[in-house]
């Protein structure tokens, strides 16, 4: 099946009890891993890139990654540029033939962030890419991006009004949530959610997904989310598999480069597996 646009996904999931999962893949090994992992289980996935990732490995190596994974698949797959300030990476992405940019402007002030964003939107949406926003800041710093203060916060009405106003797709407002893994019981606001949804059916996405309980996932499913982003359990899962396999060849001496990649395919596979359970996302196609 080719790849699908990410509005197509997240909307599909839309008042049937699910969530569609977002991994941050790494490279294209993690690309083919996931993707197969989704194939298997019958879930939609959205590949997510970081602005780092698409600096290290080539948007041209990803893009076309993402496409033969896809087209392989029987599943509804689709490419997003994650959490990205820089409008250079936008329009790259959005060159190459993602399905969907994240465009961060949570560092400029609203009536910068609204301008810019309504920018991004119409370039995007000239080319059939879809655009998510998040112009209040989501506390913690993912592959260089973000911060740990929260810098700007906005009424439900505000973002909203916003949304509307820019052609916004997607909306990643603040849910209490934060990038990496949590030092203290999160505040969570799946009440904001339900508000949004309230106002606008435009999709909800929940960031920092990375240990939340399943209850706290469902709750807010529940309240309207249909795309939840992983990305710090992705990383997690392919260097600690990376570092076990090294581990075997310093006690052993025996240094083969290609098993390397086998557990840590394995273990992207896993996670993929997990979390589209968790999201009930397991059986979806994703594409109807």
């Amino acid at each position: 099946m080719p790849y699908v646009n990410t509005l197509d996904l997240v909307t599909a999931a839309k008042g049937k009890g699910y969530a569609v999962p977002a991994i941050n893949i790494v490279d294209p090994l993690t690309i083919k891993a996931v993707v197969e992992a989704a194939d298997s289980i019958g879930s939609p996935v959205i590949l997510q890139t970081s602005v780092k990732t698409v600096k290290s490995a080539g948007a041209a190596l990803l893009h076309f990654a993402a496409r033969e994974a896809a087209e392989a698949a029987s599943v509804g797959v689709s490419l997003h540029l994650d959490h990205c300030p820089d409008r250079e990476v936008i329009t790259l992405a959005i060159r190459q033939g993602w399905s969907s940019v994240l465009f961060d402007a949570s560092d400029r002030d609203l009536d910068q962030a609204r301008k810019e964003t309504a920018e991004v939107c119409a370039e995007a949406h000239a080319a059939g890419v879809s655009v998510e926003s998040e112009i209040e800041n989501i506390i913690g710093v993912e592959d260089g991006v973000g911060s740990d203060l929260a810098k700007h916060s906005y009424t439900v009405e505000q973002l909203v009004e916003v949304a509307r106003e820019t052609g916004t797709d997607l909306l990643a407002p603040q849910l209490g949530t934060a990038h990496g893994m949590y030092t203290a019981k999160p505040v969570l606001l799946p009440q904001r959610v339900r508000q949004i949804a309230a106002l606008s059916d435009i999709p909800v996405v929940l960031h920092g997904g990375t240990g939340l309980t399943n209850a706290e996932f469902d709750e807010f499913i529940d309240a309207g989310v249909t795309k939840i982003n992983i990305s710090t359990a992705l990383k997690r899962a392919y260097m600690q598999s990376a570092l076990e396999y090294l581990k075997q060849c310093e006690a052993t001496n025996k240094w083969e480069p290609t098993k390397l990649f086998e557990p840590m395919i394995a273990a992207s596979k896993s996670l993929l597996i997990e979390f589209a359970g968790i999201f009930h996302s397991t059986g979806r196609d994703g594409d109807k």
